[in-house]
């Protein structure tokens, strides 16, 4: 495929085609779940028109018919297709049949009969990652480092600086963006922005009724209290301070619950380890994008408005940050969490693999103050896991700067250097 860019889900995909019957790739607009998909494909229906979403609801059992992988895209258009995958994997048996995508919850779920355990796997897809986009070198690695073989890292990471991580930041993941021109790139960026709030044709009542300024005086407050846990509360009265507009809480979680269904927020859950001390671990989730570009848009932040408010900056490169993070994590067969106790111990992420392993990784700009600040955050948790339970590794994660292992032990990496 002619300029395409491998993506690391592709082997979460092919691993999941091995053990499941339908294979269902969800995630944002834009992020290529389309693309990537059809490479495991031998036949597709795609329903993105009126027509052919029609044809299909009369006959949703004749969209199944074909060369199989068959690949089913925008499938929640027709809900009930949900029951005749079911229902053909029940009287086909096999694996690696059908590949569904998907950019939202289903126009009703009351259509869906079953869970699908047992023959419909979901894989969650994200924007690419600086690795995926060829923005990270790569010269250090997660599995590496989470194998434990204390490898040496040491990169002066010369020619790259902090308004190169701006623009990728602006620019976001999306694969449409990925463009030789940086000015092109953001305004790629802006314009798929723009059209997640085209939501008046949506076949979804609960999006088609959802006001596009409310929306994005809900995104606006939101991107103001990113990579933070800042209740409801304080978000619904900020924005009557500065949009001018009072929001109720019910209106206020139910775009929020569209936005989260649409793939656009995706809060960050708590790790709660097992601790030396009795010591209480806040629950209350973090606030994130799947892609740190919709917070810079929904703020009308530019690469030079980053570069001239560094406190914005360094929120929005943790929201960056962990989308790289959990597209690696992914990989590996882990996800990413955030820790917080009573004492305000923090600690921007854990990587956390299902085998047990895992690893805290503080985000920062970079700087000898700020590093040494996150160094101190992780020896303080670390000392306070069980010695039963201690970390692979500790990170730090920067937006430029040199990568090295600090004599403490603890790697200082910068975002454009890592890989999984």
């Amino acid at each position: 495929m002619e300029n395409y860019l491998a993506r690391y889900i592709e082997s979460t995909i092919s691993k999941k085609m091995k053990s499941s019957g339908v294979v269902l790739v969800e995630g944002p607009k834009f992020c290529g779940k389309t693309t990537t998909s059809a490479l495991f494909a031998k036949s597709e229906i795609r329903l993105n028109t009126k027509a052919a979403i029609q044809i299909a609801r009369i006959e949703p059992y004749n969209v199944l018919i074909g060369e199989r992988p068959r690949l089913i895209d925008e499938w929640q258009t027709v809900p009930d297709l949900w029951n005749q995958a079911k229902a053909w994997i029940d009287e086909n048996p096999g694996f690696g049949q059908f590949i569904f995508t998907g950019s939202s919850t289903p126009v009703d779920n009351s259509d869906i009969f079953h869970s699908g355990a047992g023959r419909i796997t979901r894989v969650m897809m994200r924007p690419m990652s600086l690795f995926e986009s060829r923005d990270s070198k790569g010269s250090v690695s997660l599995s590496s480092l989470f194998e434990g073989n204390s490898p040496a890292v040491f990169d002066m990471n010369d020619g790259y600086g902090l308004e190169d991580t701006a623009f990728l930041l602006c620019r976001g993941g999306w694969p449409l963006s990925i463009q030789p021109d940086n000015a092109v790139s953001l305004e790629v960026t802006s314009i798929s922005y723009e059209s997640l709030f085209n939501l008046a044709n949506s076949e979804n009542p609960n999006f088609r009724n959802k006001n596009p300024e409310i929306m994005k005086i809900v995104m606006r407050a939101y991107a103001r209290h990113v990579s933070s846990q800042t209740p409801t509360t304080k978000i619904l009265a900020d924005i009557a301070a500065r949009d001018s507009r009072s929001i109720s809480n019910k209106t206020f979680e139910e775009y929020a619950d569209v936005l989260t269904e649409l793939f656009i927020i995706e809060d960050m859950e708590a790790w709660n380890p097992n601790l030396r001390s009795k010591t209480v671990v806040r629950s209350t989730p973090t606030h994130h994008f799947v892609d740190s570009s919709i917070a810079a848009q929904a703020l009308g932040a530019s690469p030079a408005d980053l570069m001239s408010d560094l406190n914005t900056f360094g929120l929005l490169f943790e929201d960056m940050a962990v989308r790289d993070l959990r597209v690696y994590a992914q990989t590996l067969n882990g996800n990413v969490l955030h820790y917080r106790d009573s004492r305000g111990l923090e600690c921007d992420t854990i990587v956390h693999l299902k085998d047990g392993r895992w690893a805290p990784i503080e985000i920062k700009l970079g700087g000898d103050n700020l590093i040494d600040e996150g160094a101190r955050n992780l020896l303080k948790l670390k000392s306070d896991i069980s010695e039963k339970n201690q970390p692979s590794f500790m990170m730090i994660l920067t937006a430029t700067g040199p990568a090295y292992r600090r004599q403490d032990g603890i790697y200082v990496v910068p975002i454009n250097c890592l890989k999984a």
